[in-house]
């Protein structure tokens, strides 16, 4: 076949590869962005989701509200109304094409502000305020644990709606965390993401796992992150308004950092925040 002959063919869509959650290329959490999505269907985006194969996948659309943009975000498996990782690094690549300091996308869950951090011109960390999700006692308790192959959690095992349902499962060290073998056909039954989790003081090691979603294990997660926060300070583990630093993603070669904090008190969360960097790590055209 002539090259010339396959660049000529189709409609070109631009995207990006933003690793998103730490500052190093080919860690954190990959994410696919499609910066001209207008012209896709939903039936579309979903096939493109699954074409990129990573665990969530960014379009941009004109927005609708009082925001810069409207997004969609999509699993291999789902549409989602709000995943972090997309939205931090939407926000990251955005600000930087319009050097804007702060970026504000309209998601499924309302809009999200974003604050930029700029190092050489460039915007390279981003810190969101996350919507407040509610709390409630996980239905399935036992069937998780089971699947993931332990005999308890340390605190009580909640799910957060934020996006997807997170559910919380405190393991006794660190160590325990990263010798987890879940069985992924069991967590599928099961309509949440499991977050598994240790550590101390401002310092935390997850796993995330949501086969359901089409997502075996996410190197890094935005939208459990605010909720562990609230989670940890709900139950006395840290003090409202203290940000705790979240490593994820080392077990699967993608190592990842977050930061995270919810001010507020036990009566009333007044805010949600999550932070971490993010790199532009590759462009490209599908032509469809």
């Amino acid at each position: 076949m002539e090259l010339e002959a396959w660049e000529g063919a189709g409609l070109a869509t631009r995207y990006y590869v933003v690793d998103v959650f730490t500052d190093t290329p080919l860690e954190g959490n990959p994410l696919a962005v499609f910066t001209d999505a207008g012209g896709f269907s939903a039936a579309q985006m979903q096939r493109l989701a699954r074409e990129m194969n990573l665990s969530e996948t960014l379009f941009v659309l004109p927005a609708e509200a009082d925001g810069d943009a409207r997004v969609r975000i999509f699993t291999p498996n789902q549409e989602l109304p709000f995943a972090g990782h997309p939205v931090l690094g939407g926000a990251v690549l955005i600000g930087e094409a319009v050097a804007r300091e702060n970026v504000r996308l309209e998601t499924g869950l309302g809009v999200m502000p974003v604050d930029l951090e700029r190092q050489d011109g460039r915007a390279t960390f981003g810190r969101m305020e996350q919507a407040i999700p509610d709390w409630r006692p996980y239905e399935q308790e036992a069937e998780l644990l089971e699947a993931l192959g332990v005999a308890g959690s340390g605190l009580p095992v909640e799910a957060y709606p934020n996006g997807p349902l997170h559910v919380y499962v405190e393991l006794d060290s660190e160590d325990a965390v990263a010798a987890l073998t879940p069985s992924f056909s069991a967590l599928a039954e099961l309509d949440a993401a499991a977050n598994c989790f240790a550590g101390s003081g401002r310092s935390w090691k997850t796993r995330m796992f949501a086969p359901s979603g089409g997502v075996f294990e996410d190197p890094a997660t935005g939208s459990a992150a605010g909720p562990l926060a609230i989670h940890l300070a709900r139950h006395g583990w840290i003090a409202f308004v203290e940000e705790i630093e979240i490593r994820q993603g080392a077990e699967i070669g993608r190592p990842s950092l977050l930061y995270a904090r919810a001010d507020g008190s036990d009566e009333r969360i007044k805010r949600v925040e999550v932070g971490g960097s993010a790199v532009v790590v590759a462009s490209g055209e599908f032509r469809i």
